[in-house]
C-alpha cells in the first residue's frame, strides 16, 4: 500500500522558517518525480514544487521562488520542503504527493500537515 506521511508544520511568525518531511513507503520512491501541493483557507489545491527522481530539476510556483526550498534523500525514500521567510499567504495545509504532472488532482497525496503563519 503507498503511503505518504507528512511531518513538520506548525504555527510561526511572519519571517520564520520550518522545515517540512515527507516519509514514503509502497512505491520505489528513487524512481518517482515528487511534488509538493498545498491548500489555503477557503481556496482549491495549489502546486508548489516538484522534483525529478534524481534531484537534478526541480520548479517553484511563482510566489514561492527564492524562499522555499525542495530535497530529497533516496536512501531515506524521505522528501523534503525546506520554508523560508514565511509569509501570511503561506498559510495552508501542505501536501506531500507521488509525481509530477500538468493535473495536481490526479497526484497520490499525504493527509498533509498544517502551516499557520500568524504574529
Amino acid at each position: 500500500e503507498m503511503q505518504l506521511v507528512e511531518s513538520g508544520g506548525d504555527q510561526v511568525q511572519p519571517g520564520g522558517s520550518l522545515r517540512l518531511s515527507c516519509v514514503t513507503s509502497g512505491f520505489d520512491f528513487s524512481r518517482s518525480s515528487m511534488s509538493w501541493l498545498r491548500r489555503a483557507p477557503g481556496k482549491g489545491l495549489e502546486w508548489v514544487s516538484s522534483m525529478n527522481k534524481n534531484g537534478g530539476t526541480t520548479a517553484y510556483e511563482k510566489s514561492v521562488q527564492g524562499r522555499f526550498i525542495i530535497s530529497r534523500d533516496n536512501a531515506k525514500d524521505t522528501l523534503y520542503l525546506q520554508l523560508n521567510n514565511l509569509k501570511t499567504d503561506d498559510t495552508a495545509i501542505y501536501y506531500c504527493a507521488k509525481d509530477w504532472i500538468g493535473n495536481i488532482y490526479d497526484m497520490f497525496r499525504g493527509q498533509g500537515t498544517q502551516v499557520t503563519v500568524s504574529s
